[in-house]
């Protein structure tokens, strides 16, 4: 069978690649110390657990409307009012398939072929994916290591010089671990409004930030909320990533746009999973700040041990459960790639395929998030293996340096 241009323009996820060898190398018998995967390593709070049996035995397993139960849209508008300061209705929400389904949504209700979308850079390797599946054209904007990868809105503007259509925000950022300011959101929003840009704002990570940092939707800003589509879930926040549920909240036409396209593919998420996350959302943040406090301490550990590495340079991040680390000083070495035995042409892939292969330590590389000269650490493990990493990490960037000489 012949196989769609569409389909084979998908380039395969570089995350997902790295962890499905890890976890190749682990079932072999290998030792494999990973923190490539971006899911926290807490289990799912007993009670949603509870929810999510209770829903099973009391048969709450049949179809449902497409975007999702009524229960869990109500929680979420209660949600965002409460915690985001935004206003929307139940048929505003859409329940998705986790956050990715929903990112996946918006842009292919919003997306035309040709219709340019700015994606900053870093970027989760997802956003330019989509965008060119539906036949858009990604205009990548970088963000500065100088400024901790902040959004410049006059950077924004030039893009939108090339007529594009889409802005797709992240914050607390996957994999910079950056938390937008107010001041930068704000100058960011005026700009949509005078150009007419639409927004996907993927919030995932909100509740994930660290020294008095503060999560603001940039759809609570003036003319924003009618030009906005809000993306969260439970995955990140209440350590759910398995159970895949996401949600959208946007205009009502948009709103109803997605729902129909659900309806035709993927239909709704699990009924018993939309009860467990409902028992999350109307459970309170106790279980969410005693993770976070973890990922704090985490962080701390994790930052001082990799800055301790000759040759590293290492920012601390403002959210998220991500470091992420600039190796210039090896992967802008001559023909890095071949000398490390590599079939690729960055630096970066090169590196994490070594340091997979040789020294049993999976993480990320920075191609995969729009940006050479830097690798993506997850710090959602134990202190002990976060420590073995770092271990493992400097005695492979060792052994780079013995054969870059």
């Amino acid at each position: 069978m012949k196989l769609s241009r569409r389909v084979q323009q998908i380039e395969p996820s570089l995350t997902v690649a790295i962890d499905t060898r890890a976890k190749a190398l682990k079932a072999e018998g290998a030792d494999i110390v990973s923190l490539g995967a971006g899911e926290p390593d807490f289990d799912t709070p007993g009670p949603i657990e509870d929810a999510a049996v209770e829903a099973i035995r009391a048969h709450k397993t049949r179809y449902v409307a497409p975007d999702g139960i009524l229960p869990l849209k109500k929680a979420i508008c209660a949600k965002l009012g409460r915690e985001n300061g935004l206003r929307y209705e139940p048929d505003q929400i859409v329940v998705t398939s986790g956050a990715k389904h929903a990112v996946n949504n918006a842009v292919a209700a919003l997306v035309d072929p040709g219709d340019r979308a700015i994606v900053l850079a870093p970027h989760w390797v997802t956003y330019p994916a989509l965008v060119k599946l539906y036949g858009g054209e990604p205009v990548v904007v970088r963000t500065s290591p100088g400024n901790g990868f902040h959004p410049v809105a006059a950077d924004i503007e030039r893009a939108c010089g090339e007529g594009a259509k889409l802005l797709v925000l992240n914050s607390p950022c996957n994999p910079s671990g950056a938390v937008y300011t107010r001041d930068e959101l704000r100058a960011v929003a005026e700009l949509c409004v005078r150009r007419d840009l639409a927004v996907i704002s993927d919030e995932i990570y909100e509740h994930l930030v660290y020294d008095g940092a503060e999560h603001v939707s940039i759809a609570s800003f003036p003319g924003m909320a009618e030009r906005t589509v809000v993306v969260n879930g439970v995955s990140k926040a209440y350590a759910m990533t398995g159970w895949r549920i996401g949600y959208t909240a946007s205009p009502r036409e948009l709103a109803r746009a997605m729902a129909r396209l659900q309806g035709q593919t993927t239909h709704h998420p699990a009924t018993p999973c939309q009860h467990a996350a409902l028992a999350a959302l109307e459970g309170g943040l106790e279980p969410v700040e005693r993770m976070r406090r973890a990922f704090e301490r985490r962080r701390g550990l994790f930052v001082s041990e990799l800055r301790a590495i000759p040759g590293l340079a290492v920012p601390e991040p403002e959210g998220a459960f991500y470091v992420f680390a600039d190796v210039s000083k090896w992967t802008s070495a001559p023909d890095l790639p071949r000398r490390l035995g590599s079939s690729s042409d960055s630096g970066s892939v090169a590196l994490c395929e070594w340091l997979l292969e040789h020294e049993r330590l999976a993480v990320v590389p920075g191609a995969a998030f729009g940006v050479e000269h830097r690798i993506r650490f997850s710090y959602a493990a134990s202190e002990e293996t976060l420590l073995e990493a770092a271990q493992r990490l400097r005695r492979g960037l060792a052994a780079v340096d013995g054969i870059l000489r």
